[in-house]
């Protein structure tokens, strides 16, 4: 087996590059596809959590 590239990504937080990127939100797009954010390994926990879109509604 080959060893592929690791993704590289940066981070929302500290804007470092991380080749072990988290994913820490999703952002939906109306009229096309939407993207992830991503954050570094140390700064993810200290990312707020999105709100539930059902919570939203009520």
């Amino acid at each position: 087996m080959t060893a592929g590239r690791r993704p590289v990504r940066m981070c929302v937080r500290c804007e470092g590059l991380t080749t072990d990127p988290v994913i820490v939100s999703e952002v939906h797009a109306g009229s096309g596809p939407g993207f992830n954010v991503y954050a570094c390994t140390e700064c993810a926990p200290h990312i707020p959590k999105p709100p539930d879109v059902l919570d939203l509604l009520e």
